[in-house]
């Protein structure tokens, strides 16, 4: 698994278009070996295997708790009201159950330790108001929100 950080900004800023990098089985399988100098093939089963049990338990609607790591829970959403995105004419969404992931504060802390988020510009008036016009006198017109 190689361990490449994303680009940063000055000042240790993370950009929101910054690529990053996704870990595949074969490179949690491969970083097994290089900590266990287990075969190739068996560090893949291992790995393989762990993630079968967590497959396991998720499907058989039980929690799966990694300390340090965070928490896989299973949460029933209810059947609802929503909206085709192409057409806009309401579509009823049925009642399913989700996977829901939420991060340990150690992961948390780790991910946080070494990157700020660079702050978006800031629009509007400061208050939250949206845009603020202007007229050619610097003077405002009102709020335009959403602009």
């Amino acid at each position: 698994m190689t361990q490449s950080k994303p680009s940063a900004l000055p000042d240790g800023e993370l950009s929101a278009s910054d690529p990053l990098k996704t870990v595949t089985r074969a490179d949690l399988s491969e970083a097994v070996h290089r900590h266990t100098g287990l075969g190739r093939a068996e560090c893949a089963k291992y790995v393989e295997m762990v993630l079968d049990e967590i497959f396991e338990a998720i499907v058989t609607r039980n929690d799966v708790k990694l300390s340090s790591f965070g928490a896989f829970q299973i949460r029933a959403k209810r059947e609802r009201e929503g909206r085709n995105p192409k057409t806009g004419k309401e579509a009823k969404i049925t009642a399913r159950l989700v996977v829901t992931f939420k991060p340990s504060n150690v992961l948390r802390a780790r991910v946080n330790s070494d990157f700020k988020v660079a702050a978006p510009a800031q629009t509007g008036d400061g208050k939250g108001n949206g845009a603020v016009k202007r007229r050619a006198d610097g003077k405002t017109t009102g709020v335009t929100l959403g602009a």
